[in-house]
């Protein structure tokens, strides 16, 4: 009895830590809209866009992964996203600084509404691994979110800073999303007997995605180094 509390326990830690990870690592650019949307507002008025704005953000990512949870109890739909949270690992570590461009507002309400449209626009990728991470818990889904968004909110600047200075940062970050896809994929019942044809299933299919998006985003950015600059 003791041991399953143990288990329950790490699976639910595990989990907690794992959205985290995920909103840390897929949120820099979000916090990069806030700051944005918000500049050209007076310093009194700034604060209150970012709570705001923020705040409208949080509730529509969690409405959003309720119906990403709902949506993954249909039949292949667990496959589709594991294999899209797959795409957007690798995309993690392939784009080019094409960060959207964000237009800012001189009025409280015009920079809320550019928060939470840019936000709801970019969030996608944040928003499918989470609830694929979350084990269909909306509870962790807002749990997580109420942890990481101040991080994200006022730490954004140094979490940028050190991911453009320690790269290995942001494979570690595309690593979590393939680990998070692979698990996705893993619990799509109509592939259970195939996926059981694979010796420690749970171990290597993680361990293949990890080490296929590292080494396609490793390989893509040697290539890009050799090119000369035009």
């Amino acid at each position: 009895m003791e041991l399953l509390f143990i288990d329950l326990n790490w699976d639910l830690l595990k989990a907690v830590l794992i959205i985290i990870g995920l909103d840390l690592i897929l949120g820099g650019d979000n916090a990069v809209v806030i700051a944005m949307a918000s500049r050209n507002l007076p310093k009194h008025h700034q604060n209150k866009a970012i709570v705001l704005g923020t705040s409208l953000a949080i509730l529509i990512r969690v409405s959003l992964a309720g119906i990403a949870i709902y949506l993954l109890t249909i039949p292949y739909v667990q496959l589709i996203g594991g294999l899209l949270l797959l795409y957007i690992a690798v995309k993690l570590l392939t784009q080019n600084d094409d960060h959207v461009e964000v237009e800012s507002s001189s009025t409280l309400i015009g920079a809320v509404k550019t928060i939470v449209i840019a936000d709801l626009i970019m969030s996608f990728d944040n928003v499918l691994a989470i609830a694929a991470a979350s084990n269909q818990n909306v509870v962790l889904i807002i749990f997580g979110l109420a942890v990481s968004v101040p991080i994200i909110i006022f730490g954004s600047k140094i979490i940028l800073m050190i991911m453009n200075k320690y790269p290995v940062i942001v494979y570690a970050g595309a690593s979590l999303i393939a680990y998070t896809s692979a698990e996705l994929i893993l619990k799509e019942e109509r592939l259970e007997s195939t996926f059981k044809l694979i010796p420690n299933e749970h171990f290597i299919l993680p361990l293949v995605f990890v080490m296929l998006v590292c080494l396609l985003g490793l390989s893509y950015n040697l290539n890009r180094l050799k090119k000369p600059n035009h």
